[in-house]
């Protein structure tokens, strides 16, 4: 058998076939984020799919093993995009630049990231985020969490949390203890991975003083509600870390006048994949999901790689891991099926239209076109038939 024939019905790795009653639940809860997203001011904004690598595929915090990449016909390397928040910056790096205010912009839009096995990670998968460009405020920090709970809590999600952290807090802590990058990488890896047990064995077998290991597994327990924000600063000696704990601080009264601090707690923890994150930083997560179903932070030094200083804050949420938190398979679609024969042919189009015209998905269709009748209508949740001389009306 030829590779042709034998990849005929197989796709590549990581990519997925979106059936029409899955597209229809995305679709609606899709709607219900961009409405939302809409009233809070932000404007929707679309980015090529492919941009160059040297770039938009450089300034991403995106692995490059993980980046599609391919040659244009001037040898120029492109990359499908693998983010939105570089597309973004290098359109508000250059043509949004001169704007006096702070940009508040949106997308929805399908990212790409190669994956080396499938396990349950899609190579190609739709967002829908925002950024806030050009605001340094920690009030824009907590914007971005209300309205990271506003979306979730209008698509109906029954319960999920919002765990905060800050990226400076760990850095500060991870530098002034172990003293060099290449070792707080190491324990940043264990956190990233949620390897806890992993961390506290790394720890115990450093070369440390007693004291810096106790306040390295400390880490562990500063995760919850507010309390442990008084708790962090025991841990602390450099102005950096300092800053960090006044910044938590600052945003959690930002969040309860907001009134959604109920949603959220603490998790000094949290380390993106995203490098370029440098301050507060965010992660959602419902139901049985392994992975966050959306994450964000603020990413002040992203515009240094092109050029430009721009301080910024923004958010993605994983549409597919949204519709799985919430247990969602597929949308009952009410369709009206109107079934003719050849001499009713005008009667059944004209009652279609006028049923369309009152907002209802109808199907024409004729009946000669058909090879099963009962499983056709069957198919439908109401049929009316255009069939001889008389018409009638079935529930399906």
């Amino acid at each position: 058998m030829s590779n042709s024939k034998l990849f005929m019905f197989e796709k590549p790795l990581g990519m997925r076939d979106t059936l029409p009653s899955l597209y229809e639940a995305k679709q609606n809860v899709k709607n219900t984020m961009t409405a939302e997203i809409s009233q809070w001011g932000y404007q929707f904004m679309e980015t090529p799919t492919l941009e160059y690598y040297e770039t938009v595929g450089e300034a991403s915090a995106i692995l490059d093993q993980q980046l599609f990449k391919l040659l244009d016909q001037q040898g120029h390397t492109l990359v499908l995009r693998p983010d939105m928040t570089a597309p973004i910056a290098r359109v508000a790096a250059s043509r949004l630049l001169n704007e006096g205010y702070p940009q508040r912009l949106a997308y929805s839009a399908n990212v790409f990231r190669a994956q080396q096995n499938e396990a349950g990670r899609p190579a190609e998968f739709e967002q829908i985020g925002v950024e806030c460009i050009g605001d340094r405020s920690i009030s824009a920090d907590a914007e971005m969490i209300a309205l990271l709970v506003a979306l979730l809590k209008n698509t109906g999600l029954s319960t999920f949390t919002v765990a905060i952290g800050h990226i400076g807090f760990l850095q500060e802590i991870f530098l002034d203890i172990v003293g060099n990058e290449e070792r707080a990488a190491t324990l940043r890896r264990y956190l990233y991975e949620k390897n806890y047990v992993g961390y506290r064995e790394h720890v115990k077998n450093l070369p440390l003083s007693s004291i810096d290991k106790k306040r390295l597994l400390s880490l562990l327990t500063l995760r919850g509600d507010s309390s442990n924000i008084e708790l962090a600063k025991e841990v602390l000696d450099g102005d950096a870390g300092k800053k960090a704990v006044k910044e938590l601080e600052q945003l959690w009264t930002m969040l309860e006048a907001y009134g959604v601090a109920e949603f959220v707690k603490l998790d000094l923890n949290i380390v993106s994949h995203m490098s370029y994150y440098t301050g507060i930083v965010f992660e959602a997560y419902a139901g049985n999901i392994g992975f966050p179903i959306g994450n964000g932070g603020r990413y002040d030094k992203l515009f240094q790689k092109f050029n430009r200083e721009k301080s910024a804050t923004g958010f993605g949420i994983h549409l597919d891991r949204l519709l799985e938190a919430k247990g969602v398979k597929k949308a009952e679609v009410k369709i009206h099926g109107v079934l003719f024969s050849q001499e009713r042919r005008e009667e059944a189009i004209a009652f279609a239209t006028s049923k369309r015209e009152a907002g209802e998905k109808v199907i024409v269709q004729d009946i000669a076109g058909v090879e099963n009748v009962d499983a056709c209508t069957a198919s439908f949740s109401e049929v009316t038939f255009f069939l001889g001389k008389a018409r009638k009306e079935s529930e399906a």
